[in-house]
Order: C-alpha cells, then sequence, then structure tokens
C-alpha cells in the first residue's frame, strides 16, 4: 500500500492546525501580558534563542509615527518617523540606502554631518538621527509640482473671490471676462494639483513603511556570527 499524499490545499490546513495545536500548548499571558524575560523562557520551551526572541520582541517597537502636510484638505507632503532602539552599523545604512534607491527607484546623494546621515532625491529624503534610544529615522517626501499648482489655484480663485466682492461692494462695472478667465484658471490649476495628489500619497506612505518593515526584519534577526581570522 502506497504511503498517502497530500493535496496543497490539504497541506496548509495541516500546518494552520498544527500551528493552533502549538498555540494552545503555551501558557496563557495574565491580564497584564508577560515580561520579556517570561516571553524568553516560553521561547526556550519550543527552541527559539533568547536573543532571538529579545530581538523580535524589539522590532514590535518599531511602530513608526505618521506626518503629513496639507492642503485643502490633501497630503501634498507625506512622511513617517521611527525609533530604532539602537544605533545602525555602517553596514546596515548602507543596506538601507540600497533599499531606499531600489524601492524609489533613485540614486539620490549622500551626505553625512557628524552623528547625522542623509539620503536625499529631490524632495524626498531619509534622515538617520541620534536619540535617546539609539537612532531614529525619518522618511518624508512632498509632492512640489501638485503643492505649486494648488497653492497658485487657491491665490487665483481668492484673488477672483476678492474682486468679485470689490465690484459688488463698490457698485463699479464688472469685467465679467477678466473675473471668468482668472476664476476658470486657477480652479483648473487647483483640480490638476489636486488629481495628483490621492495615489501619490498612497503610494509614497506604503513604499515608506514597506522599507521600515523590511528593515525591523532586519534588525530581529540575529547577527552574523564573526569567524576568527586565520594565522596565514
Amino acid at each position: 500500500m502506497s504511503e498517502r499524499r497530500y493535496s496543497e490545499e490539504e497541506i496548509a490546513r495541516i500546518f494552520e492546525r498544527a500551528t493552533e495545536a502549538q498555540k494552545s500548548s503555551l501558557p496563557a499571558a495574565s491580564s497584564d501580558g508577560l515580561t520579556l524575560r517570561e516571553i524568553q523562557d516560553v521561547g526556550r520551551d519550543v527552541g527559539l534563542p533568547p536573543e532571538l526572541v529579545e530581538q523580535a520582541a524589539r522590532s514590535l517597537d518599531m511602530t513608526p509615527q505618521v506626518h503629513a502636510k496639507m492642503v485643502v484638505g490633501l497630503p501634498v507632503g507625506v512622511g513617517r518617523t521611527v525609533e530604532l532602539g539602537r544605533t545602525l552599523t555602517d553596514a546596515e545604512w548602507h543596506r538601507l540606502v540600497v533599499d531606499l534607491r531600489e524601492t524609489f527607484d533613485a540614486r539620490g546623494r549622500l551626505s553625512e554631518d557628524g552623528p547625522f546621515k542623509q539620503w536625499t532625491n529631490g524632495n524626498l529624503q531619509a534622515l538617520l538621527e541620534p536619540s535617546g534610544s539609539g537612532q531614529r529615522l525619518r522618511l518624508k517626501s512632498l509632492k512640489g509640482n501638485a503643492m505649486g499648482l494648488m497653492s497658485a489655484g487657491l491665490g487665483m480663485t481668492g484673488i477672483s473671490a476678492t474682486l468679485l466682492t470689490v465690484f459688488y461692494l463698490r457698485a463699479v462695472p464688472f469685467d465679467g471676462d477678466g473675473f471668468w478667465t482668472l476664476f476658470v484658471t486657477g480652479l483648473a490649476m487647483l483640480v490638476a494639483g489636486a488629481f495628483q495628489v490621492p495615489g501619490w500619497a498612497r503610494e509614497r506612505s506604503r513604499q515608506m513603511e514597506e522599507i521600515i518593515e523590511r528593515l525591523s526584519v532586519r534588525l530581529s534577526a540575529p547577527p552574523p556570527s564573526q569567524e576568527p581570522a586565520e594565522d596565514r
């Protein structure tokens, strides 16, 4: 009798049930939760090294703060700030720069001023700066062309509204052609700028969060072992 073979769907269900069974065998946490040391003790029971559990727990603290620059209720600028919990090594900073270049498809420029390191590509910036817990990473970007269009459009529609008020209050002859030209042009510029913003903001926010997520995974991984060099 041949050994039974399982389909892909059955394999997925097996691993799902095995994972649930393993979870049910773990001790229940109190209402106050578990300390890191208690979690490490649980990890030992299932074969996880304490240092790996600590690094994974630390990565949970890397929840980015969300920033946005708004114009007429639309985000023309987006940003994320995250506490790293420690200082990045030069190799880790270089790997982050590679990730930035690949994600945004831009070479960018590197600069360094004492403890501050920066990667910039136009209005797109990544700043690594010291903080109380080690280092802080700031990612931010500005949709400059859309912001310019929207600001100019707001200005032109505002001027046209002011002129209309002056015509009305002072009962002076109304220049309809000039008013409508100024108003329609301003409105068109405002709409053109606003049309670009939502999709851009969603894409940039997604990219920034993915960069932070990949960085947190790398920081939670155990450091590579350093083998002593042999004498030659």
